[in-house]
């Protein structure tokens, strides 16, 4: 156990979730559930394997310091604000670069901030086979049993009659990127396709050896930074990690290398809280199918949910809103297009509204 290490990824700008969410106020570091935030239920799920000092966190420089404040259990040097974005290859690279000078021997698992558990106590029964599978050398994922053709997510295939909940680890046959319906029907038909959590582990010598292999270029530039307890380290890694490839984790390794396992997890109450809409099938419902965060006036309305504070919201009459209000502003849309949120900020970039953003 001393040598296992959790990286978290918080870099995202969670634009779906706009106008709550904003480039130093994003997803990860907002309550939607209970009083503690995404970021925090993350640590506060892993404290069970991996204690605050062994999680590390890589995030951008508008969020640094609010998740610094929020997470005062994880030691401020292990919350780095990446230079640039760069996809997930280079700032688990990064991590796992820094992780393997600190202790040759480590072994980390990689976990997204922002999603809600709603079984913790299965959730870790998954994380300790994981980690031992890790430690052996191999490469691990958890797939998530799907329960919806989702076209959104990437599918994780294992071979035929793999059973949910198993804690042995099963070879992964293929990756498969985001299907068509009819394709995603089919995998769901099937029964061994999995929804790809993004959530991974391996010892950082193999992801290292797999990155110098697959990625040579971001491998070279991360190999030559200097040590990460010298001074030189961070006026370098300004200047190095903007020169990495832009690429996913999944594209540059895991869909390249051949000793990739995965654990089939059973009902562990996932979802990745990709939306509003995602939001509101968590929350609690009255009987007309409304969820409200808001002091409410509800008349003849069904199936909306409502976020707001310090003044009335009064419905009378709709159906099937999204509701968020904002000191600055509103947002108002069919819960059926809540995808569509981030592209209400793209125009807002375009129009340079910066005060929004």
């Amino acid at each position: 156990m001393s040598h296992l290490y959790g990286l978290i990824l918080a870099g995202g700008r969670g634009t779906r979730f706009w106008p709550r969410s904003r480039r130093s106020r994003a997803k990860q570091v907002l309550r939607f559930f209970g009083e503690r935030s995404l970021i925090q239920q993350t640590v506060d799920r892993l404290r069970a394997v991996l204690p605050p000092d062994r999680i590390w966190v890589m995030t951008n420089h508008h969020l640094h310091d609010e998740i610094v404040r929020q997470l005062p259990e994880v030691p401020k040097r292990q919350i780095m604000a990446e230079p640039a974005q760069r996809n997930t290859a280079p700032a688990i690279g990064l991590a796992a670069r820094i992780l393997h000078s600190i202790d040759p021997e480590a072994v980390m698992g990689v976990f997204p901030a922002d999603h809600v558990i709603q079984r913790p106590s299965a959730y870790v029964r998954l994380l300790k086979p994981a980690f031992r599978a890790a430690n052996s050398g191999k490469i691990v994922v958890i797939g998530i049993q799907p329960r919806w053709p989702e076209t959104g997510y990437g599918y994780v295939e294992f071979p035929q009659g793999v059973a949910p909940g198993g804690l042995t680890p099963a070879p992964v046959v293929s990756f498969r990127e985001k299907p068509d319906l009819a394709t995603a029907e089919r995998f769901l038909a099937a029964g061994h396709f999995y929804w790809n959590a993004g959530m991974f582990f391996w010892r950082t010598s193999v992801l290292l050896d797999a990155l110098d292999r697959f990625l040579p270029k971001t491998a070279g530039l991360l190999a030559g930074l200097p040590s990460f307890r010298g001074r030189q380290f961070a006026p370098r890694l300004q200047e190095t990690f903007p020169q990495c490839e832009n690429i996913s984790i999944d594209y540059a390794v895991l869909e390249r290398a051949s000793n990739v396992v995965g654990l089939p997890a059973g009902d562990i109450g996932w979802n990745d809280v990709g939306s509003w809409n995602a939001v509101y099938e968590l929350e609690k419902r009255d009987a007309h199918g409304n969820a409200c965060l808001a002091d409410a006036l509800i008349e003849s309305s069904t199936g909306n949910y409502v976020h707001a504070e310090k003044k009335l919201v009064a419905l009378l009459g709709v159906k099937d809103l999204i509701i968020i209000d904002t000191p600055d502003a509103l947002l108002v849309a069919d819960r059926s297009r809540a995808q569509e949120v981030g592209e209400l900020v793209k125009r807002l970039e375009k129009a340079g509204r910066e005060e929004l953003l």
